[in-house]
């Protein structure tokens, strides 16, 4: 086929929400889908899987429609190439590794011996065949996820759907486990949609990310354009940078107040900028120099952020700053004390609000 292995117009309408985001992912793609809170991710994966019908819009999957409301078409979840992982892994206690792994091949009419051997070579597969007579409460979490993994694959499904896999997982369980599901990604053929709040989860497994929020798409790329250009606060704090909006006039970005920061870039228009915490200074008096990267702020928060202290300003520019201890010492940060903010220049960028 020609297109998009998986082509969605998922519509979706809750009380007080509605869920409107287009989809396309490519055969041997996997795309993450990350948000805040409430902003549709899970409800868009419980329409991809068939567990919530579409409102309007269309779900095709390998060509074949399964779900278009205006054409009164829906396939229910058991009859989709769809394989799921959960979060909370959600094997049946009662059943021994292997026969959660053959669950799935049995319901698509495989007999019980070859449901049976294909979960063997599945669990051989995710490394745990010596443990294939062990109940889910006999299993450590990463053993459990990795069943979990073995059980939705075992079905060759054309949509893998990852929800929030690795998000039970201790850190160290986390760092193991994310290494293994990125292998058997690479190695399947369909498409895979991961559901996550975490950046490094996504960063690490996904070949494109969208971003959702208040049920929409607000930005969607590859890894390098999302965390270099965010285009919305979240983004921005997902990736680490200060992000502010303003108007260019060649290398000037105009900000709120009369504020002006020089950028490393040249464009004219309404323009993002965006900097590192670690490019912004703070000072208890106004500092002599360049006016432009000058602006004074109020002290929101301190918070230990690695080997840094992270600064939270308000006031006509919202930024955080990341300064060492003896700074924070030295200035006697507290929350509502008047500081004076610079940022440095050279590492401020700035791109046009309007994608051409």
């Amino acid at each position: 086929m020609t297109g998009p292995l998986l082509d969605g117009h998922l519509v979706v309408d809750r009380v007080g929400f509605r869920l409107d985001v287009r989809l396309h992912v490519a055969a041997g793609e996997v795309v993450a889908l990350l948000g805040p809170n409430g902003a549709g991710k899970t409800t868009a994966l419980r329409a991809l899987a068939g567990l919530h019908p579409l409102t309007a819009g269309w779900l095709r999957l390998d060509g074949v429609e399964l779900d278009r409301p205006d054409a009164r078409r829906f396939v229910p979840p058991e009859r989709r190439p769809v394989g799921v992982v959960f979060q909370d892994y959600l094997l049946f206690p009662h059943l021994t590794a292997r026969d959660n792994v053959a669950f799935g091949p049995r319901r698509q009419g495989l007999r019980r011996q070859a449901a049976r051997q294909r979960a063997t070579d599945w669990l051989d597969r995710v490394g745990l065949a010596e443990h294939a007579r062990r109940r889910p409460r006999q299993l450590s979490g990463g053993q459990a996820q990795r069943v979990a993994l073995a059980r939705a694959l075992a079905v060759h499904p054309t949509l893998l759907l990852l929800d929030e896999p690795l998000a039970a997982l201790d850190a160290r369980t986390r760092l193991d486990t994310r290494a293994q599901l990125h292998r058997h990604l690479a190695d399947h053929a369909g498409a895979a949609v991961l559901v996550t709040h975490d950046p490094l989860d996504a960063l690490a497994l996904a070949d494109r990310l969208v971003i959702v929020e208040d049920g929409r798409v607000v930005q969607e790329g590859d890894a390098g354009t999302v965390t270099t250009r965010p285009r919305t606060d979240y983004v921005a704090r997902l990736v680490g940078l200060n992000l502010l909006r303003g108007r260019a006039d060649g290398r000037l970005v105009h900000l709120a107040d009369g504020f002006t920061v020089t950028t490393t870039d040249r464009l004219d228009g309404d323009a993002f900028v965006v900097f590192p915490p670690t490019a912004v200074a703070l000072h208890p008096h106004r500092p002599d120099g360049d006016p432009h990267h000058t602006w004074p702020a109020t002290v929101a928060g301190v918070y230990r952020h690695g080997d840094h202290l992270r600064v939270q300003l308000t006031g006509a520019v919202t930024a955080v700053a990341d300064v060492t201890p003896a700074v924070a010492a030295g200035l006697r940060l507290l929350a509502g004390q008047r500081v004076w903010a610079t940022v440095e220049a050279g590492e401020t960028r700035a791109y046009p609000v309007n994608l051409p």
